[in-house]
């Protein structure tokens, strides 16, 4: 974690983003951004799961949900990825960065589904399909999108980068990802044993805005300082345009 002036940083977040988390766990990540911040007055961190099921699947939930509200978090419970830009809550707020580590649909056939069959990975491209179109409505104007996912078989066969194109988002830059970046934070199931962390091997986290046009280079250049600073003169972001 690194302190500039008032403004904090761990890794990819700073204490002045508007940020939104969504398919929390155990609200293990959020907690460990708010540590690093000291205050979470800018996060909102949601789950998918009801608050009862958060106290039978996870034990430090309700201590991170907890902390977290005492540090100022939004937390909210039962908000869906496929839906979330309509929530009442959410629908009138725009983020900075909004977050998704490991996205998962579930199986479709209990526990004994295979991550391999095609039929599951059209299930979570589903799935991340409609979360990428939903947090484009939730983006401010330089805001970002990160997802961090498995990059082995089967899981690139979900082509995220593909998915993001198709609803006129671009690869900013994928950046490898290590949990240990991120102090406290425990990556749960969100299924069967819950309460276990789950192997990530190989994953990288992928960083994703909307397409923006620029009627000149100069203005292009702008928009390169507003979101990395003046270091973009020189090396700029690693921008891949993902494939519509």
């Amino acid at each position: 974690m690194e302190v500039f002036g008032y403004e904090k940083r761990i890794k990819h977040y700073t204490s002045s983003q508007k940020i939104l988390l969504v398919g929390e766990g155990d609200f293990s990540f959020a907690v460990s951004l708010a540590r690093a911040f000291g205050s979470s007055i800018n996060m909102v961190a949601t789950s998918l799961d009801t608050r009862e099921a958060l106290v039978v699947k996870y034990s430090r939930a309700m201590s991170n949900v907890m902390e977290l509200k005492k540090r100022g978090c939004v937390v909210l419970h039962e908000v869906d990825v496929h839906t979330m830009s309509r929530h009442p809550f959410l629908s009138d707020i725009r983020f900075d960065r909004i977050v998704y580590n490991f996205p998962h649909a579930g199986y479709l056939h209990g526990q004994k589904s295979s991550e391999h069959n095609q039929y599951q990975i059209w299930y979570h491209q589903d799935l991340v399909r409609d979360f990428f179109r939903n947090a484009c409505e939730m983006l401010t104007e330089m805001g970002e999108i990160h997802v961090t996912h498995k990059t082995t078989y089967p899981f690139s066969e979900w082509e995220i980068v593909k998915l993001a194109g198709q609803v006129g988002l671009y690869l900013l830059q994928e950046e490898k990802f290590s949990r240990w970046d991120y102090p406290g934070y425990e990556n749960k199931r969100g299924a069967g044993l819950c309460d276990q962390t789950f192997p990530v091997g190989e994953c990288s986290t992928f960083k994703f805005s909307k397409l923006l046009y620029h009627s000149t280079p100069y203005s292009y250049h702008l928009d390169l300082i507003r979101a990395y600073g003046q270091d973009s003169r020189i090396n700029g972001p690693q921008i891949h345009h993902a494939p519509l």
